[in-house]
């Protein structure tokens, strides 16, 4: 209890002094794990899309894939993207390895399956006359489509959320394709897992606090956010 007692404290006096390394640590994080959940959403929902509302060979199959890929271990995203983006990789000359933008990289893939199975079941839970509907009342296919995202618009704001939790909190590829590196690549969750190998144990309670905080701040603005459409309709 009092290791646990002195990691709050330590929280709120980070967070209180304005503490510049716990500050630009949390800033990166946001940074990073809001860009990989943006191209996630980016990538993952039109593909999502395709799936729940196509019909081509291998769709169950690619639907399969989406939904495994939900568990993908975050470590074995790493290693793949930084064989990638090494030194003797395919990537290896745009010099990505190490850089934030290695972090996004990594973390959006993490959330591309996640994005795109759970955008995929919001779409197909949609009555399926919908679309025949909107036909026959003379819209286009396209406005047809924009019509049933927009009545599964809070089922898709809750894929971004799923997608955002899985990135915001993993620490195995970031670790591997940033390198934890101070000032640079340094996250919340690998600050964590420094703090905790060096037995600075209530430091390391503060940063897991600070990312709790974090994650409920950006669920809550998103909930809020639901709510109020709820209302407004």
């Amino acid at each position: 209890m009092d290791v646990l007692g002195d990691g709050l404290l330590e929280a709120l006096r980070l967070l209180v002094t304005g503490d510049e390394d716990t500050w630009a640590i949390t800033a990166l994080t946001l940074q990073v794990s809001l860009s990989a959940t943006v191209v996630a959403f980016l990538l993952g929902a039109p593909v999502g899309t395709a799936l729940a509302l196509g019909r081509f060979r291998g769709r169950r199959v690619l639907l399969a894939i989406a939904n495994t890929g939900m568990g993908l271990p975050p470590v074995v995203v790493g290693l793949f993207v930084t064989v990638l983006l090494w030194r003797a990789g395919p990537l290896g000359a745009f010099g990505l390895l190490y850089t934030p933008t290695a972090m996004v990289i990594a973390q959006a893939a993490i959330a591309v399956p996640v994005v795109t199975a759970l955008t995929a079941t919001a779409l197909q839970q949609v009555d399926p006359d919908f679309l025949l509907q909107m036909r026959g009342l003379g819209a286009t296919r396209l406005r047809a489509l924009g019509a049933l995202l927009a009545e599964a618009r809070l089922p898709l704001l809750a894929a971004a959320m799923a997608g955002f939790g899985a990135v915001v909190s993993e620490v195995g590829a970031a670790q591997m394709v940033g390198g934890n590196l101070a000032g640079e690549t340094r996250v919340l969750t690998t600050a964590a897992v420094l703090a905790t190998s060096r037995g600075q144990f209530a430091l390391a309670i503060a940063f897991g606090l600070v990312l709790l905080g974090l994650a409920f701040v950006v669920n809550l603005a998103v909930t809020l956010a639901q709510h109020r459409r709820q209302v407004a309709r």
